[in-house]
């Protein structure tokens, strides 16, 4: 069992903190935390930075942490544009990126973006191999529905070849077999039950042998909002309080862990059990006491 960290992406009334945020990653790299993970959320009233700027910052703070993001909505980027960036981090974090990809469901704002969300997945499935071209191939040649490319070139090559880790998240049994078959691994939402969760991986990882896949060789990953307080009424009050204002509406009891150590410990068990191997512990507040809370009293137990 793997742990990793939320990087804070919050920017307050005073600004960027850039003390605080690299004390945050520097601080889980000694904590021992395998990878930190940004989100992506173009549009909304909650304040966050942008996952790739987000990224090459950490990558600037650390020396061996992994940096991800889960996820980024594909179908809203040009595939061309997010390769280069990935790839320009990867290179700057000397090899150390994870790529989180979805579709990102059909209530997304596509218009915003002048995306029709009619192909939604096809545009997905079609912008994900042409990334790989980008990633890998020292001559692009490629004749998609939406992009065509032919004898272009894509220069540096990430530092991981053939490329980035890919985790596909989802929730629709489709999705979940399209991880399965253009992933390296599955990156369950936060904003999904243990029980639901519990119900994706089976699909995945049926679909993993089907595919004759090495099931040794595909990850499964769950993020977990949670925070760590003594009292379980005002650990509850304060976590819901920061998922309304991350998305914009309440109801997310039954997704997220608050309360003390040993009911945090409690419910991470229950998401291993249903198959996590890597699990995102994401505060929401006071993300430095919340890690270090983390820290000591919950993952030792895990």
């Amino acid at each position: 069992m793997d742990f990793a960290i939320g990087i804070p992406q919050y920017v307050g009334e005073d600004g960027f903190d850039a003390v605080g945020f690299r004390e945050h990653l520097v601080r889980a790299e000694e904590l021992g935390f395998a990878s930190a993970w940004t989100q992506e959320q173009t549009l909304g009233s909650a304040p966050t930075l942008a996952p790739l700027g987000a990224l090459a910052y950490a990558a600037a703070c650390t020396q061996r942490l992994r940096l991800g993001c889960a996820v980024f909505v594909t179908p809203l980027h040009s595939p061309v544009h997010l390769a280069k960036a990935i790839a320009t981090v990867d290179q700057l974090s000397h090899g150390r990126i994870e790529v989180g990809v979805g579709t990102g469901g059909r209530a997304r704002p596509f218009a915003a973006f002048g995306v029709d969300p009619g192909a939604l997945v096809a545009r997905f499935n079609e912008g994900i191999a042409l990334m790989k071209a980008c990633w890998s191939d020292a001559e692009i040649n490629f004749d998609g529905r939406f992009w065509q490319l032919h004898g272009a070139a894509m220069e540096p090559k990430p530092a991981q070849r053939p490329c980035p880790p890919i985790w596909i998240g989802g929730n629709h049994p489709a999705a979940l077999r399209r991880a399965a078959r253009l992933g390296d691994g599955f990156f369950g939402a936060g904003s999904q039950s243990t029980s639901q969760f519990a119900e994706q991986v089976p699909v995945v990882r049926e679909e993993v042998a089907r595919l004759g896949r090495d099931p040794a060789t595909f990850k499964i990953a769950k993020r977990v909002y949670i925070h760590v307080e003594d009292d379980a009424a005002r650990a509850q009050e304060r976590l819901e309080a920061a998922l309304a204002r991350h998305y914009g509406r309440g109801g997310w009891s039954a997704v997220a862990l608050a309360g003390p150590p040993a009911a945090c410990v409690t419910g991470l068990r229950e998401v291993a059990r249903a198959g996590a191997e890597l699990i995102l512990l994401n505060p929401l507040v006071d993300d430095m006491a919340q890690m270090e809370r983390l820290a000591a009293d919950v993952v030792p137990e895990l």
